[in-house]
């Protein structure tokens, strides 16, 4: 691997507003990072041996080193490659403040947003408004 990958969402309008961002950003700043959709079962999704479902739960980054890191530690793995973000990276990465985000994310956004993107596809199959 030569560079840091993200494994992402791209059918969530949340992750995907996000993780444009993020690629906009590499793009003004010349930050060589890859961009993987969950939705095209790519190589990442395949070697880390992730179902589609699994990887749509938390952020997934395979670094350069080919080590897949998820969750907090994806974000800290995709912000130290950012000018912009690695001193945000820096403060999540103290300790307590660590420990917190990795609650926080886990028990709270991550599965808030994973279940309001499964019932937003829900409610598109069946049409419920």
């Amino acid at each position: 691997m030569e560079r840091l990958t993200v494994l992402y969402n791209d059918q969530c309008p949340v992750c995907s507003f996000e993780i444009e961002h993020y690629r906009a950003l590499c793009v003004k700043r010349g930050i060589d990072l890859g961009f993987e959709k969950i939705s095209e079962k790519g190589p990442m999704l395949q070697s880390a041996g992730l179902s589609v479902t699994d990887a749509k739960k938390r952020l997934h980054v395979r670094t350069v080193d080919g080590q897949v890191k998820v969750g907090v530690d994806a974000f800290l793995a995709l912000w130290a490659q950012m000018p912009i973000y690695r001193a945000l990276g820096r403060l999540v990465a103290i300790p307590g403040i660590y420990h917190l985000a990795v609650v926080v994310y886990n028990h709270v956004l991550a599965p808030l947003l994973f279940w309001w993107d499964k019932r937003r596809l829900q409610c598109e199959e069946s049409a419920c408004r």
